[in-house]
Parts: C-alpha cells; sequence; structure tokens
C-alpha cells in the first residue's frame, strides 16, 4: 500500500471476500498487523471461517468482543481500583456507600 499510512480491515476483509469467494464478511477475522518500517507493506493475520456460529465456537472471547459479537463485561480495572482506594478511606455506613456506588464518584 505506497502513500497509505496503512489499510484498513474493513478494506482488506472486502478483498480476501472476493478472492476467496466468502459469502459473508461478519465470517473474516483479521488482527495482527504490523506496518514496515518505511511504510509501504503490511503483514498480519487472517482467519477464514465457514460460518458465524463456527466463528463463534472457535474465536478467543477477545476477538469476538472487537468484532463486535460480545459484550465487554463488568467495571473496568481503573473503576475497581478507584472504589477500593474509596472504601480504605471510609468507615462504617459510609463504606457500604461507597462500595454501592460503584465506579462513579
Amino acid at each position: 500500500h505506497p502513500n497509505m499510512a496503512n489499510v484498513s480491515k474493513k478494506d482488506l476483509a472486502e478483498k480476501l471476500r472476493s478472492m476467496y469467494k466468502v459469502h459473508d464478511v461478519q465470517c473474516i477475522q483479521l488482527f495482527g498487523f504490523k506496518t514496515a518500517f518505511g511504510g509501504g507493506r503490511s503483514t498480519g493475520f487472517g482467519l477464514i471461517y465457514e460460518n458465524v456460529d463456527k466463528m463463534k465456537k472457535f474465536e478467543p472471547k477477545y476477538r469476538l468482543a472487537r468484532a463486535g459479537f460480545e459484550q465487554k463485561k463488568g467495571a473496568g480495572r481503573r473503576g475497581k481500583k478507584d472504589t477500593k482506594n474509596r472504601c480504605k478511606k471510609a468507615r462504617g455506613k459510609e463504606k457500604t456507600k461507597a462500595k454501592s456506588s460503584g465506579g462513579k464518584k
């Protein structure tokens, strides 16, 4: 891809779809791209599945979440730490109130 910083995964998925005659673009998973020094060329990995059910069976959860198939769950790491540290400062009823507020201040 000369004169471009990099190529979008959507464009690559479309190109692979036409090359390998894949019926659904969602069955193509692209990841691990690295741009060569100086630009103009990139390398990465791609997996093409027969159907979405097979993809959901074999793909790791984090890649499914990236593709929009899994919901990200729970509070973030930073939010949990903030809650823990607020609880350390509070005593009694205030401590339960700080725990229940969760990630909010």
